[in-house]
């Protein structure tokens, strides 16, 4: 009885999983396929000649490669200032006593029901009205401002720690700022994990801002992949913009991969309390 539920879960999971994956790995069938496999009928479901041959013209169509390093920038750039500022506001709201506390951290969980969408036209009329369009100061600022979904992460790690070793560092001498660097932030390094993964999966990922934000020369590979890969007479290349999806969600996998431990620990302890 135990061998034949295990056997039914497993099976559950591996259809899960093909389920999840199938786009993927229809998507690097097509980025395989020549353009005349994308246009027979019946369909081609396995390319007949598969070559690499798409990845490298997706690589020289436009400045890949100067576009990746657009992206590259703005992500990194938010990810570690968004993880450290939601990690300082986290260490606020879980260890110190002010007047008001929970009400401002309702109102900050409040503001995870409010659409980006919504957001858009005002962000963009203050950033052009200060002088900060078609530069990656935004994503600075924003980076700066934290995340709220993180600095819950966060305050669930830190209210959860021993106070103990909080009066222990006071007894010691140390303030406020120096317990957070040298024992609450190093030992919060599952969340770390967690929120660098999510914010430069968001900043990597995200086409709205970079495509009302930013000129063609700056902006990042998530808006340049939807518009560049068009032949003279402005059709698609399907074959290409599948190379071109294939490649794009390399670094996102390879940051997950490196980070996945953390991750999971990260999202398993944080809403202990």
């Amino acid at each position: 009885m135990v061998f034949t539920r295990r056997s039914a879960v497993y099976m559950v999971l591996v259809a899960l999983l093909v389920l999840f994956l199938s786009p993927f790995g229809w998507l690097l069938i097509t980025a395989l396929k020549d353009p005349s496999e994308l246009r027979a009928f019946p369909v081609h479901w396995w390319p007949h000649h598969p070559s690499l041959g798409n990845f490298k013209e997706a690589l020289t169509f436009f400045d890949y490669l100067g576009y990746v390093r657009n992206s590259l920038t703005i992500s990194v750039i938010y990810a570690g200032l968004v993880t450290l500022a939601s990690a300082w506001a986290g260490f606020g709201f879980a260890r110190l006593d002010a007047p008001g506390k929970r009400v401002i951290f309702g109102v900050m969980l409040s503001t995870l029901m409010l659409p980006q969408v919504i957001t858009l036209v005002p962000t963009y009329l203050l950033f052009g009205k200060i002088g900060l369009l078609n530069t990656y100061m935004p994503w600075v600022l924003w980076g700066l401002c934290g995340a709220p979904y993180l600095i819950f992460l966060f305050r669930q790690f830190f209210a959860n720690m021993p106070k103990e070793l909080e009066e222990a560092a006071i007894i010691d001498g140390c303030g406020q700022i120096r317990i957070f660097w040298r024992i609450f932030l190093p030992q919060s390094w599952p969340v770390i994990a967690t929120s660098l993964i999510l914010s430069f999966t968001w900043a990597w990922g995200d086409y709205l801002a970079p495509a009302l934000l930013l000129d063609t020369n700056r902006t990042t590979l998530a808006v340049k992949l939807a518009t560049g890969y068009v032949n003279a007479q402005g059709t698609p290349l399907t074959n290409l913009v599948a190379a071109g999806a294939v490649m794009y969600v390399l670094p996102v996998l390879a940051l997950f991969l490196i980070l996945q431990r953390g991750f999971v620990a990260g999202i398993a302890t944080s809403g202990l309390k």
